[in-house]
């Protein structure tokens, strides 16, 4: 009995011996980057905008740099309460002349008149980024990995000509319950370097910056991934060697002092012996 009790005993020995085996999280080399694109106009001259999932006249709005009263001008169906619907076409505006213009017969040529064009664009784009915190090191946000507060975002223009710093968030937008970004509204379009500061405690597990070129109307989105060191340190062994390796030594030396326990058990065991008395009487 003694013997199957030692053994059931040396089983989570041998489970410590196991700890330590895990994949190690690296850099990737490049964040995970969307784009949205702007409409270009028709053969007909228009801009068309096809409304998509999550769209919104406000959205709408902020993407073409129209505002909503022009939006309703343009769009009279839409109702007072701007209502849109997934794959709705919206007119945005007129991107150039319906038909290719004829010269006017005379003595001398005489330049053809463009239609009156709106203009959709300002020249500026938005730039969204976010922190997010790499549970298991593998550079890819998912559903359950939000966003990193404490750290800090910087978009710089290569020109020289914009430089703006935001602090990074953890919160959820409460109407899609994802991770809120950090965004830099009225860019101008260009090339852009985007650095991240991660927090205190945490390794980068995508690199730290990023160079973006963004064209006017753009809307860009930009997020970065890191990792607690105390989450590394449990599922790497190179970073905590010392402890692992400690661990190993542990289990190395319970293991065989359980096994030599047993052993002594099985040399020590005498059988049980009935011994008979006899008390004279008096």
């Amino acid at each position: 009995m003694k013997t199957k009790i030692i053994f059931i005993f040396s089983i989570p020995l041998v489970f410590i011996l196991l700890l330590g085996l895990s994949l190690s999280a690296q850099a990737s080399s490049s964040p995970q980057i969307g784009s949205f694109e702007t409409p270009t106009a028709g053969p007909d001259g228009r801009i068309l905008y096809t409304i998509s999932e999550g769209d919104s006249c406000v959205r709408i709005s902020l993407l073409h740099s129209v505002s909503i009263d022009q939006m309703r001008a343009l769009n009279p169906q839409l109702d007072e309460n701007c209502t849109v619907i997934v794959g709705q076409q919206l007119l945005m505006g007129v991107g150039g002349p319906a038909a290719a213009g004829t010269a006017t017969p005379g003595p001398s040529p005489t330049p053809t008149l463009a239609l009156p064009t709106a203009t959709p664009f300002n020249g500026t784009t938005e730039i969204c980024v976010l922190l997010f915190d790499d549970i298991n090191g593998n550079a890819l946000r998912e559903e359950l990995e939000l966003g990193l507060a404490g750290g800090a975002v910087s978009v710089t223009n290569r020109n020289g000509n914009y430089s703006e710093t935001q602090d990074t968030l953890a919160e959820l937008d409460p109407d899609t319950l994802e991770p809120l970004s950090v965004c830099f509204a009225d860019v101008p379009e260009g090339e852009y370097s985007i650095s991240v500061a991660i927090p205190d405690g945490y390794n980068p597990t995508i690199e730290v910056s990023y160079t973006l070129d963004v064209q006017a109307g753009d809307l860009a989105f930009v997020a970065f991934g890191a990792q607690s060191q105390v989450t590394a340190e449990a599922l790497d062994p190179d970073a905590g060697g010392s402890a692992a390796g400690f661990l190993g030594v542990l289990g190395v030396f319970l293991l065989l002092g359980g096994v030599g326990l047993g052993w002594y058990a099985m040399r020590t065991r005498k059988p049980l012996r009935k011994i008979n008395s006899k008390i004279p009487y008096r």
